[in-house]
């Protein structure tokens, strides 16, 4: 079992920056990879970043590429998510998940066994 715990959600402007913390407890290391989530106001829920746990690789939704940062810091069990340049389109309830054994679709929500209660992110333009 593990258990994720998000925090660092808030209110910006449009530009801004926010840094999402993920804790997670029971049994980390033994997830193959970590990521992130968001679901916008009637919106589907959908795949933002991902880290595998220990060789640090990393994957990006297209909409966040180049502005959002995944991380990890193993020793702490914390993931993080650095977000730059944000947008009034990033406006969702950001979710902490962790995958147990991968079926070869990091971009899908059945993929990921573990997830967070969420954070709120919202950006005003």
């Amino acid at each position: 079992q593990v258990q994720l715990v998000e925090s660092g959600g808030g209110s910006v402007q449009a530009g801004g920056s926010l840094r999402l913390s993920c804790a997670a407890s029971g049994r980390p290391f033994s997830m193959i990879a970590m990521g992130w989530f968001r679901q916008g106001p009637g919106k589907e829920r959908e795949f933002v970043a991902r880290i595998s746990w220990g060789g640090g690789i990393t994957v990006y939704a297209d909409s966040v590429k180049g502005r959002f940062t995944v991380s990890r810091d193993n020793a702490k069990n914390m993931v993080y998510l650095q977000m730059n340049s944000l947008k009034p389109e990033d406006t969702a309830v950001y979710f902490c998940v962790a995958d147990s054994t991968y079926s070869g679709s990091y971009s899908k929500a059945q993929e990921y066994d573990y997830w967070g209660q969420g954070t709120q992110v919202t950006v005003s333009s």
